[in-house]
């Protein structure tokens, strides 16, 4: 699989399904808030690593694939179920590189300048999800 920018995608998506993102990435960042303020920032914090729109986004893109094979006269359950866990294992994958930002920001702003803790968590972030996504790939 190729990775490729395609713009021409968001004309395609409707109105509403923006509204279903921003609705349940707003629930999810309202529940996050609700459990920080009684639990504490430590186990709020655990909370704002889960994707918020990711289940919004599995369900659109399953949605999408499944009509595209219907207009094609397939059956497309099992084609937009396969595009949703394939978007799936990707959040994954970043998930694990996210962790390894955390970990390093975690460890090395207390020694070196926030700016450069960031910037090489970012890499560290990307560099983690690259390999992977690599390693998944050649499997």
């Amino acid at each position: 699989m190729r990775i490729f920018l395609n713009l021409a995608a968001l004309k395609k998506a409707k109105f509403h399904e923006y509204a279903i993102r921003f609705l349940a990435g707003g629930i999810v960042t309202a529940l996050t808030g609700i459990i920080a303020k009684k639990f504490g920032p430590g186990i709020g914090g655990l909370f704002l690593a889960f994707p918020a729109i990711l289940p919004a986004s599995v369900t659109l893109i399953e949605k999408h694939e499944r009509q595209k094979k219907e207009r094609a006269g397939l059956h497309g359950a099992i084609r937009g179920r396969k595009a949703a866990g394939i978007d799936a294992a990707g959040a994954a994958t970043g998930s694990v590189g996210l962790f390894a930002f955390a970990l390093a920001v975690w460890r090395l702003v207390p020694i070196y300048e926030s700016w450069i803790v960031l910037g090489g968590a970012t890499v560290i972030w990307m560099a983690v999800a690259y390999m992977l996504w690599r390693v998944r790939k050649a499997l």
